[in-house]
């Protein structure tokens, strides 16, 4: 066994108690400790010891801190987003606002005008703008930290000339129409609980809304209609257990929704044609 395997192995058994994917967190931050992808620690590791960071990521995994801000990157969709304290972590689940956009929209030449709401690190809007080149948008946010990150990941990824970002409460003081809007609002009960080490290491500004989870839903949904154009779409993200108290918001304010479901089959984005 080479010494890279044993220290994973080691790695594994010491996440256990920490993690429920011990011996992937143990891959990604050996690898990140590596400095290479995870595919060739796999395939082809170096016979090398681990680095000596290894084993502070490890201890800082084991305190619960999650493998994102240790390792400060995250892919989603097709783009690797740089991610750090002070942001949401983008989730698998917040893709299916991404593929039902994709659906929405095939067969035409896009979205020319993007709208993300509670942008964080740039996520959604710049999933969506390496989706369709053609596309511009603003991300909006009221975090200085998250619209720092997501100025940064927009440079690094080579969208900046399309992509600005604003401070902001929601849609407050917007005129424009766009074509596309997403959001990914906080929709956490307060008194909810959370996965390990969420709640003690994200921002809880991002993560909790009032007593049921709804009250950024209620700001959402008189401006939405307002802010869409003819045949765009507006995706916006639900708790899997959301979907009933949500639409019917939304349809008090004169929007009828569409569920969209994760992998998983939840429902988890309501859709809003316009």
């Amino acid at each position: 066994m080479s010494r890279i395997a044993r220290a994973l192995v080691r790695a594994t058994e010491m996440l256990g108690a920490a993690s429920d994917t011990p011996r992937l967190d143990a891959e990604v931050l050996m690898a990140a400790a590596l400095e290479i992808g995870r595919d060739r620690l796999l395939l082809d590791p170096p016979d090398v010891a681990a680095p000596d960071a290894f084993a502070a990521m490890i201890e800082r995994r084991r305190a619960g801190e999650p493998v994102a801000y240790i390792t400060g990157q995250r892919a989603f969709w097709s783009i690797d987003l740089e991610v750090g304290r002070g942001v949401l972590i983008p989730r698998p689940d917040s893709e299916t606002l991404i593929a039902a956009a994709v659906e929405h929209f095939a067969g035409t030449t896009g979205p020319e005008r993007i709208l993300d709401l509670g942008t964080g690190p740039g996520t959604l809007l710049l999933a969506a703008l390496d989706e369709w080149p053609a596309a511009t948008g603003i991300g909006i946010d009221t975090s200085p930290t998250a619209l720092s990150y997501a100025q940064r990941n927009a440079e690094r990824l080579g969208l900046a000339g399309r992509a600005a970002f604003q401070f902001g409460d929601w849609a407050k003081g917007l005129t424009s129409r766009f074509d596309l809007i997403l959001c990914n609002p906080p929709y956490v009960a307060t008194d909810a609980e959370t996965g390990p080490g969420v709640a003690d290491y994200e921002p809880a500004e991002a993560l909790f809304a009032g007593a049921d989870g709804l009250d950024h839903y209620r700001s959402l949904a008189p401006v939405i209609g307002g802010l869409l154009n003819p045949a765009g779409l507006a995706a916006i993200e639900i708790g899997h257990d959301q979907a009933e108290r949500t639409s019917a918001l939304f349809l008090a304010a004169g929007h009828p929704t569409q569920l969209a479901r994760d992998l998983a089959d939840r429902p988890r984005a309501l859709l809003i044609q316009g």
